[in-house]
C-alpha cells in the first residue's frame, strides 16, 4: 500500500498533492465558495487516502519512534486539520501567521531583557501594528510616517480608530520630502 519510500513519503506525497489543489485555487483566483467545491471535489478524497494511511499504519508502527508520534498527533488532530474543507476562507495551515510573527520571534533573544516590562509592552505594540499594517496591504514605513504625523492631531476616539491600519486606504499613504 506505501510506496518504496515508506510511510513517511507516502504521507509527504498526499500532502504535496493537497497543495497542489490550493495552489490551483489560487492560480484560478476562485471565490471562497469555489474553493470549498474545489476542496469537496479534490482534497476531501485526498484527505480520505490519508486517514486511511494513518489508521492502517497507527497499529503498525512504534508509538514511541518518531513517526509514531507524528502518526498519533496527526490522528488526535484530525478534527481540527479537515476543517479547512468547510470554508473557502480557511487555509490548510497556519503558514501566513507564523511568517507573520517570524520578524518578532527571530528577534525575541535580541528583546529578551527589555529593560522594563513597559518596554516589553511597547516593542509588543508596535510589532503588533507593523503586522497588522502588512495584513492590510500597507507599506510599514510609510504607515508610521502616516500615523506619526496625523496621531498628534487626532483628539477622539474616532479619529484615533481612524489611524488605525485597517482603516487606512493604502493610496492616501504618501511620503513628503
Amino acid at each position: 500500500m506505501t510506496p518504496k519510500g515508506g510511510t513517511a513519503h507516502a504521507v509527504l506525497d498526499l500532502i504535496g498533492k493537497l497543495y497542489g489543489v490550493e495552489h490551483q485555487a489560487e492560480k484560478q483566483r476562485l471565490d471562497p465558495e469555489q474553493i470549498k467545491a474545489l476542496r469537496a471535489e479534490k482534497s476531501s478524497p485526498i484527505l480520505d487516502k490519508l486517514k486511511a494511511l494513518l489508521d492502517a499504519r497507527v497499529a503498525t508502527t512504534p508509538p514511541k519512534s518518531l513517526l509514531g508520534k507524528a502518526i498519533g498527533y496527526a490522528l488526535k488532530q484530525w478534527d481540527r486539520l479537515v476543517v479547512y474543507l468547510e470554508d473557502g476562507r480557511l487555509r490548510p495551515d497556519n503558514n501566513l501567521a507564523e511568517n507573520a510573527i517570524r520578524p518578532f520571534a527571530v528577534g525575541r533573544k535580541n528583546w529578551l531583557f527589555s529593560g522594563h516590562p513597559r518596554g516589553a509592552d511597547a516593542s509588543a505594540a508596535i510589532y503588533s501594528l507593523i503586522e497588522t499594517a502588512k495584513a492590510n496591504g500597507l507599506e510599514p514605513y510609510r504607515y508610521l510616517r502616516h500615523l506619526f504625523e496625523h496621531l498628534p492631531a487626532a483628539t477622539s476616539d474616532a479619529q484615533r480608530k481612524a489611524l488605525l491600519p485597517q482603516h487606512v486606504d493604502p493610496q492616501s499613504l504618501t511620503i513628503s520630502v
